[in-house]
């Protein structure tokens, strides 16, 4: 419930507008706003920001001459039995229900409503009807109606238990929209709520995977029907090992519930086999959501350990290797707590995941026919992800390009971060610098200092278009996660891509149009300076300033632009070798 709709908005109205107006008033989000013309989208961090741009900017805050428009940006498949009411008469009596639920006789007929609590001086509800549609009908009954000189504001809450009504329209082509057809299941169909995309890994001791499986397998048959999910033991992976991995694919609420039933599991085994030592809950975390979850000085693991009880440790940096890309979580507790811990972290990644995937979705034509698979930039259990990284290509093997035409072209970018963070991106004695260039496929070299009070340094990337992808998507991650950039500040990095010369007017266009066009197009601002003297290559250098995807995307059109120009050079076949024609019999 994390994405906003902004609607209402004027065509004058650009990203650096809707910056201004978050950080005038607070308001933090998560990802780059995507401006369309009359509306724009943005995610934040979480429910409670989301909840304070509606209240605070909502019919309230004009720009450009037009007075914005913000609510939950809901898909219309998840426009079930939930709605939000807002701008509700704060002195309203409620009534609280012994089942905690609270209740108002002017609301409408439905299941549940409950009270959000947000610093406004009216009172927001969110109800859940029994059926769609008396969702359908209390939106547009209450939806403006005005309640003690109060104007009720409605829209629908994202369902993510709402299955699809039909088969997406891609389908109609055969194509499944959430990914690769999955294998049938007797009973998939009947599943009332949708699988989440991020599984629960876990880690357990070796001597309990008996005990887990059971007799015949009866123990982790009983958990999978019980909890409606797929459970894999790796048993095979690494031979040996005290810890043999878990993988769990359900629901949030089932993927808590296996892990419940299976600690409950190793504790009661424990005790039948005298076991002494404390068994804490390990959860794998693929290492791109793990700052995220950690949060600005530690302050959301450490709002997990107060609110939970238990205490939370992650290993190191250092442990992280091309073939395990994931970090275990240790949480210490009781049971319960351990639970409770689980189901708050993996929330906070399974957001993580789903702000990358949408800012994955927007730039979906990044690179045509980039094999996002070959990328290793997320966990195993969603597209691309894998639970070890063997499907990323060694280096020069260049794997997943073959869409760009055999062996894709080496591209140098020239990428600028600050002169602070030099040290962050090398690592302990070089090891990061090495285990990013390798994971690329890349040759990622940090040029010397340009003076002694160089506030950027220049990284040297070179590879082709999806080892560039990979390395600087790394790259600007770390940035982020080692808080080189603010929580409400995004991470916008400055690039150098040389072009020949002669190619330089095609990237600008007559009267700057593609220029101005590019930058439309990809948000990114991309400035070729005039007056530049060619060097000994006969190259000048574009600049490209922005946030990771609008950088990607600017640098993939330039290259598509000279990959054109280099086209229409090759020389032509002589006018004099012509086709033979088939003789007539």
């Amino acid at each position: 419930m994390n994405k906003l709709y902004i609607g209402n908005v004027s065509a004058e109205a650009s990203e650096e507008d809707f910056e201004t107006i978050f950080e005038q008033w607070k308001i933090p989000h998560s990802g780059p706003f995507l401006v369309k013309t009359g509306y724009a989208f943005v995610d934040c961090p979480d429910e409670k920001a989301a909840m304070k741009a509606i209240d605070v900017l909502s019919g309230k805050v004009e720009l450009h001459g037009k007075v914005l428009e913000v609510e939950h940006s809901v898909p219309k498949r998840q426009r079930s039995c939930k709605l939000q009411i807002r701008n509700i008469p704060p002195h309203m009596q409620w009534e609280v229900s012994p089942n905690g639920l609270l209740t108002a006789s002017r609301v409408g007929h439905y299941q549940a409503a409950q009270l959000v609590n947000t610093d406004t001086e009216t009172a927001v509800v969110n109800v859940r009807y029994a059926a769609k549609d008396q969702a359908r009908l209390a939106m547009e009954k209450l939806n403006g109606s005005m309640m003690e000189n109060y104007a009720l504001k409605v829209s629908y809450i994202p369902d993510e238990t709402a299955a699809p009504e039909g088969p997406p329209a891609g389908n109609r082509r055969g194509f499944n929209a959430r990914g690769p057809p999955r294998s049938g299941s007797p009973g998939l169909g009947a599943r009332p709520k949708v699988q989440s995309d991020i599984p629960l890994r876990i880690l357990v001791p070796t001597q309990f995977v008996g005990a887990i499986i059971g007799k015949q397998g009866d123990t982790i048959r009983n958990i999978t029907k019980q909890t409606h999910s797929k459970i894999d033991i790796h048993r095979k992976e690494n031979a040996g090992a005290a810890e043999k991995p878990i993988t769990i694919h359900s629901t949030p609420e089932g993927c808590s519930s296996a892990c419940t039933t299976i600690m409950e599991i190793m504790q009661k085994e424990a005790l039948d086999t005298k076991f002494t030592e404390e068994i804490p809950l390990k959860i794998l975390a693929h290492n791109n959501f793990v700052g995220r979850l950690i949060g600005k000085e530690g302050r959301n693991l450490k709002k997990i350990e107060q609110d939970t009880g238990t205490k939370i440790t992650i290993s190191p940096l250092q442990d992280l290797t091309l073939y395990n890309p994931e970090r275990t979580i240790t949480v210490k507790g009781s049971i319960e707590a351990c639970s409770r811990a689980e189901e708050e972290m993996m929330k906070k990644i399974r957001e993580s995941y789903e702000s990358d995937m949408a800012a994955m979705n927007l730039q979906s034509n990044l690179i045509p026919g980039l094999n996002l698979n070959a990328l290793g930039l997320f966990p195993s259990g969603a597209p691309g992800m894998g639970p070890s990284m063997s499907s990323v290509p060694p280096p020069g093997a260049h794997g997943g390009c073959s869409s760009f035409g055999g062996h894709p072209e080496s591209e140098t970018v020239h990428l600028f971060i600050p002169a602070l963070a030099v040290g962050a991106i090398i690592g302990k004695q070089g090891q990061h610098i090495k285990q990013l260039s390798h994971f690329a496929g890349a040759s990622i070299k940090i040029a010397p200092a340009e003076g002694m009070d160089a506030k950027q340094r220049m990284v040297i990337i070179v590879g082709p278009p999806e080892a560039q992808f990979k390395a600087q998507c790394r790259i600007f991650g770390k940035l982020k996660e080692e808080n080189f950039f603010g929580p409400k500040e995004e991470v916008k990095l400055e690039a150098h891509i040389k072009v020949p010369s002669f190619a330089a007017g095609r990237v600008i266009g007559k009267g700057g149009k593609t220029v101005n066009e590019l930058q439309n197009l990809t948000c990114a601002e991309v400035v070729v300076p005039r007056d530049q003297t060619p060097d000994e290559n006969d190259q000048v250098i574009v600049k490209i300033s922005g946030h990771f995807f609008a950088c990607q995307l600017a640098q993939r059109k330039i290259q598509e632009i000279l990959a054109q120009v280099r086209r229409q050079q090759q020389p032509k076949p002589a006018s004099g070798a012509q086709t033979p024609v088939p003789r007539r019999k």
